[in-house]
């Protein structure tokens, strides 16, 4: 009898990775009931996902188990603004995550929990090299949309020079086969703002390069989940004919949440109750992006001065690196704040589909930018890096559910409050209207991507069928 099918599922250190990928976990035990699931990242991370590792849910059954493997720092990794101590770290991620995962499956083939299929998300190249290494298939999860990939195989196979010569003209027309045309400001950041050794993200670029002679080194062809749906990204999807492509997204959330932030203690649902529907602002920029302290306190008072009510979410960390002002200044901005709310973190999608909520403010990261979709919430879209300036292109351009607000970026967020108000009043006018373009695009989508999610839709099936061929032994 072949073994119990056994996923692995592997990911990068970064809040925008671990939660799609730990929502992917618990979509494979849904669709394989039979099934085990092993979640692993990277010691760091692991431990601030369960500061007491009796905290590591297994859903009761024992068919899902968190276990880390190692990136070398198993003490942490300060992040720093030096090109080449990134580019070091990444080395050593490489290396020792390759050894450890190595000794990870063999430990689990131990114990009698074979791994018979290895997933693991970008920036893990060497996780497909392991897996071939241990004879278990493998299959990449492409966690940002599919007009990336596909922006990303065009620009190594064939057109980076045109890309690469014009990168410095944000206005500059690019033309990629299978997609439509696209400016360079529009394009992913790695590959306009990081391909010389001396950026900082150069690091990130080698390793998505690397990535893509991995996918070449799979045969047949590569199995690439995307989280995305066929409804969404036809053309992007049909321009990746050299992988095994399946949109099986947006994947939602399921069962626990846990991350590498803690939810804010504050009544903000209790809040949201109170509001009137469609009356809401939500405002929030990811795990990522910083903004300096006159940044927010602009961003805040110009929200006030909208007169409408939002809710904002301000990180620790952020609040942290403007504390030396924050005794003075903190009271003096607050006192002037009687409209909104501000919180640390929050369960996004529970304030999204939220009635309460009429617009999101957001970095336009693609898990955001997907859980907005799924809850039929329009965006203003703030992109800050890598493919968040064309995810806001998508939600502007292509969906039409949403505006674009100026924006620069140097590491840290910079923004024209003005320039975002006067997009957050045309989306939440247009819902006061009833008629409004974004809102009425943002429904149907949602309707779209509940049907692509539901029993028989195209996610569904797509997941179904590479879950099936798992069980089989065989590749999708």
């Amino acid at each position: 009898m072949p073994p119990q099918p056994h996923f692995l599922v592997l990911t990068y250190p970064l809040q925008g990775h671990i939660a799609p990928a730990l929502r992917l976990a618990r979509r494979l035990l849904a669709a394989a009931p039979g099934a085990l699931v092993t979640f692993s990242t990277t010691v760091t991370a692991h431990r601030r996902m369960f500061p007491a590792e009796a905290d590591a849910p297994d859903g009761g059954d024992g068919r899902l188990e968190f276990l880390p493997f190692s990136d070398g720092f198993d003490n942490g990794y300060d992040r720093t603004t030096d090109p080449a101590a990134c580019t070091d770290y990444i080395a050593s991620f490489h290396a020792a995550g390759a050894r450890s995962v190595g000794e990870l499956v063999d430990a689990l083939a131990a114990r009698g929990r074979p791994v018979t299929r290895v997933v693991y998300t970008m920036l893990l190249p060497w996780a497909a090299d392991v897996a071939r290494e241990k004879g278990v298939p493998s299959a990449l999860y492409w966690i940002q949309p599919a007009a990336v990939l596909a922006v990303y195989y065009h620009f190594f196979y064939g057109h980076a020079g045109v890309v690469t010569d014009n990168r410095h003209d944000p206005s500059f027309i690019v033309r990629l086969p299978g997609l439509p045309p696209l400016a360079v400001q529009d394009l992913p950041s790695i590959i306009t703002e990081s391909t010389d050794p001396s950026e900082f993200y150069h690091s990130i670029y080698t390793t998505i390069r690397d990535l893509f002679h991995t996918l070449d080194r799979e045969t047949p062809r590569a199995n690439v989940l995307v989280n995305t749906c066929q409804e969404l990204e036809v053309s992007a999807l049909a321009a990746m004919g050299a992988y095994n492509a399946l949109p099986i997204g947006p994947v939602p959330p399921s069962g626990d949440e846990t991350g590498l932030f803690k939810q804010d203690g504050a009544k903000y649902m209790e809040w949201l109750d109170t509001k009137p529907a469609d009356s809401v602002v939500y405002v929030a920029f990811g795990s990522r992006a910083g903004m300096d302290r006159e940044q927010l306190d602009e961003l805040l008072l110009d929200l006030e001065q909208s007169g409408r009510p939002y809710l904002c979410v301000v990180r620790k960390d952020v609040k942290a690196e403007f504390a030396d002002g924050e005794a003075t200044r903190e009271p003096e901005t607050n006192a002037r704040l009687r409209n909104g709310m501000v919180v640390e973190w929050c369960d996004q999608v529970r304030v999204l589909s939220h009635a309460a909520v009429g617009c999101f403010v957001t970095h336009c990261g693609w898990n955001s930018v997907m859980e907005s979709l799924a809850c039929g919430v329009p965006m203003v879209c703030v992109p800050h890096m890598s493919d968040q300036r064309m995810n806001a292109w998508l939600v502007e351009c292509e969906w039409r559910v949403g505006a674009r607000a100026e924006v620069r970026s140097d590491g840290v967020l910079r923004l024209r409050a003005t320039g975002v108000r006067q997009r957050v009043e045309e989306v939440m006018q247009e819902g006061e209207a009833g008629a409004g373009a974004a809102r009425r695009a943002a429904s149907e989508w949602k309707r779209v991507v509940a049907e692509a999610l539901g029993k028989g839709g195209s996610s569904d099936r797509n997941l179904r069928a590479f879950v099936e061929a798992v069980d089989s032994g065989v590749s999708v």
